[in-house]
Formats: structure tokens, C-alpha cells, sequence
């Protein structure tokens, strides 16, 4: 898994918590539903600006958006723990 799937499945949690649409939550942030729809394929890396938009916009943090991704400096790669199993 990459940072960018991780950062994906981890919006789409969000997202669904909250209980909008792809294009509800396209309009609250300000960004057109087809670039939710690939930031929750894992099709694009999300900017700054953007994770700041959609953290706002649903109600958490950047830092959540980003669970369980990290970065390993000592061996130049990113960690990616897999989400929680939700039963």
C-alpha cells in the first residue's frame, strides 16, 4: 500500500462518517467531485492547501487524514500501516 492509498482509504472513512457525497463534500471544500473521486482512489497525492480544505471540511484534522502513514529516515522510505479491519 501506498501513502496515497492509505490517504485515500483514509478520506473515504471520513467522508462516509460524516455522511455526504463525494460532490457535497467537492462543494464544502471547494474542489469538483471527479478530484474527490481520485483522491479516494488513490489516483492523485493531495497538496497542502487541499488536505487542509478537506480536513475542514469534514469536521477532522489533517494528522487524521495521514494515519498511519510515516516516514522512515534512516531507511529513506514511508511506513504505511495497514487501516483497521472494520468487522
Amino acid at each position: 500500500m501506498s501513502p496515497r492509498d492509505r490517504f485515500a482509504v483514509n478520506l473515504r472513512k471520513a467522508r462516509t462518517r460524516v455522511g455526504i457525497s463525494q460532490e457535497e463534500l467537492g462543494e464544502r471544500c471547494d474542489l469538483h467531485r471527479t478530484e474527490i473521486s481520485l483522491l479516494e482512489r488513490g489516483g492523485r497525492e493531495p497538496r497542502l492547501a487541499t488536505m487542509v480544505k478537506l480536513a475542514g471540511a469534514l469536521e477532522t484534522t489533517p494528522a487524521e487524514l495521514c494515519e498511519g502513514i510515516s516516514w522512515q529516515p534512516g531507511q529513506h522510505r514511508f511506513e504505511i500501516k495497514p487501516p483497521p479491519r472494520s468487522d
